[in-house]
């Protein structure tokens, strides 16, 4: 035990099915983790995800299905499925995000719900869902903000907001809930590109503005939650980005 401190621990992750949500739940299960997946519409992505990790170590993983946007009682189901199957919890990880454009002039309401909704309502509800849990056992939440959080992102005006909002989201629940549970975030930057459609010269555009000039991979993502989780236990209330160095110039 003293040499893998995260074995039979419990994660829950929301949008854990794919892209980087896939790779923290592969790197926390080999860390010895048992993990309860979140996905919305993923559902064969999640069932593959599932079995993959089961043919590591049976009965490890869970799946639970559901909108965001359904707020608490998505929130409040997400930490029953979790408790009643394994009992525990130790770490929530809000990764599950929405990203489309919304230029000002043009966005509408449900755009606003919706964005808003599954970037910063739910986790702060699956968070508040998640503490008497957390405090039982220690544990820590880990939030996913972006880097355009701090530096909006041009036609991207309400996804930048709700980062925004995460940002302080992740600082607030540091001082609320401290000091039982530890709070952080991850900022990634340019790590998967957006899953439509976005033309190679843009993307040069991108990468030639990031100090590393290359880009990231998802498990960059998951090496440095890894480290929240297990090794940062003097640390709450920080956002590290996972950018290139890009922060720092845009």
């Amino acid at each position: 035990m003293a040499d893998n401190p995260l074995e039979g621990k419990v994660a829950l992750i929301t949008g854990g099915a794919h892209r980087i949500g896939a790779a923290m739940a592969r790197l926390l299960h080999a860390q010895g983790m048992k993990l309860v997946i979140h996905y919305h519409t993923s559902e064969k992505a999640a069932h593959a995800l599932q079995d993959e990790l089961h043919q590591v170590r049976p009965e490890s993983v869970m799946l639970v299905r559901g909108d965001l946007n359904n707020g608490e009682r998505l929130a409040k189901n997400l930490l029953f499925e979790t408790v009643e199957s394994f009992d525990r919890l130790d770490v929530l990880i809000n990764n599950a995000s929405r990203f489309y454009p919304t230029p000002v002039g043009e966005a509408t309401e449900s755009q606003w719900d919706d964005i808003v909704g599954t970037n910063l309502r739910a986790p702060y509800f699956i968070a508040q869902a998640a503490a008497p849990h957390l405090k039982k056992t220690g544990g820590c939440i880990i939030n996913i903000a972006d880097i355009y959080g701090d530096r909006p992102l041009i036609g991207y005006p309400i996804y930048s907001i709700a980062k925004a909002g995460v940002i302080m989201l992740t600082k607030a629940l540091a001082r609320e809930l401290g000091p039982e549970i530890r709070v952080n975030a991850v900022a990634p930057g340019v790590i998967l590109w957006p899953e439509s459609d976005l033309d190679e010269m843009s993307k040069q555009r991108i990468i030639s503005r990031t100090p590393l000039k290359r880009s990231g991979d998802p498990g960059d993502v998951a090496q440095t939650v890894l480290f929240l989780i297990r090794d940062a236990g003097f640390i709450t209330g920080q956002v590290l980005a996972v950018d290139g160095g890009r922060w720092v110039v845009m």
